[in-house]
C-alpha cells in the first residue's frame, strides 16, 4: 500500500491515522506555519502587555498633563473607526468561508466571487490602516493621521508597541490579499480545488481572529 493516498481534490494527503484521521501536506503545513506564527504574535502582546503593566502613565493624555507628569501629549485612538474596520475583517472571513463552501459544491464562479469579495474587504482594511497612520486621502473631514497628531513610533511605549502590533498585522493583511489574489487567478485558469481555497482560508481566519485580539487589547482597554 502507498506511503500517501490521493483525494477525490488530487490533493496529497497522509493515509488514515488513528488519532489524526486524514491531511494534506499543505494543509499540515499551514497549521504548522500557524502555530509558529501564533507564537510571533504571542511575543509582541505579551511584550505590549508588560510594558502597559509596567507604566505609571500609558497614553499621555490632556489630564495626565495637568497632572504635570512631564509627558508628551499623545492622541487618542479611534476606536469606532477601527471598530467598523474590524467588522469589515470578520466578514470577509464569511466571504472566505462561502468560497470555499461554493468549491466543495464545484461552483467555481461562485468560489470566484466569494473569494474576491474576500481580496477587497482585506484590501479595503489596507486602505483603513494607512489612512488611521498618515491620513492621506481625506475621508470623514479633516484627518491627518496618527502620526501628524504626535504619535511618533519610538516616542513612548504607548506608541511604539502600538506601531509594531498593529503594522505587523497590517504586513499579515498584506501578505494575504496577495495570497488570496495568486490563488483567485489560479482559480479562473481552473488550476485549483477546494482544498487549495481551505488552505488559503486558514491563514485569512488566523488573521482575522489575531486582528480581534489586537483590536481588543490596544483599542479597547481603558488607558
Amino acid at each position: 500500500m502507498s506511503a500517501v493516498a490521493t483525494d477525490h481534490d488530487h490533493a496529497l494527503v497522509y493515509p488514515d491515522d488513528q488519532l489524526y484521521s486524514r491531511i494534506t501536506a499543505g494543509k499540515l503545513a499551514m497549521w504548522l506555519f500557524l502555530l509558529s506564527d501564533g507564537f510571533s504574535f504571542g511575543g509582541f502582546l505579551l511584550a505590549y502587555g508588560i510594558l502597559r503593566g509596567s507604566s505609571n502613565v500609558w497614553g499621555c493624555t490632556t489630564e495626565e498633563l495637568v497632572k504635570k507628569t512631564g509627558c508628551v501629549l499623545e492622541p487618542a485612538l479611534g476606536i469606532n473607526f477601527t471598530a467598523a474596520l474590524t467588522f469589515l475583517l470578520i466578514c470577509s472571513s464569511v466571504t472566505m468561508v462561502l468560497s470555499h463552501a461554493s468549491m466543495v459544491e464545484g461552483d467555481r464562479k461562485g468560489a470566484l466571487k466569494w473569494l474576491g469579495l474576500t481580496i477587497l474587504g482585506g484590501a479595503l482594511f489596507l486602505v483603513g490602516q494607512v489612512w488611521e497612520y498618515w491620513g492621506l486621502f481625506g475621508l470623514f473631514g479633516p484627518h491627518h493621521g496618527l502620526l501628524h497628531e504626535g504619535l511618533k513610533f519610538g516616542a513612548s511605549h504607548y506608541a511604539t508597541t502600538f506601531y509594531a502590533v498593529t503594522g505587523f498585522h497590517g504586513l499579515h493583511v498584506l501578505t494575504g490579499v496577495i495570497y488570496l489574489s495568486t490563488v483567485w487567478v489560479f482559480t479562473s485558469m481552473g488550476k485549483t480545488d477546494a482544498n487549495t481555497l481551505e488552505v488559503a482560508g486558514l491563514f485569512w481566519h488566523f488573521v482575522d481572529l489575531v486582528w480581534i485580539l489586537v483590536f481588543t487589547f490596544i483599542y479597547l482597554i481603558p488607558n
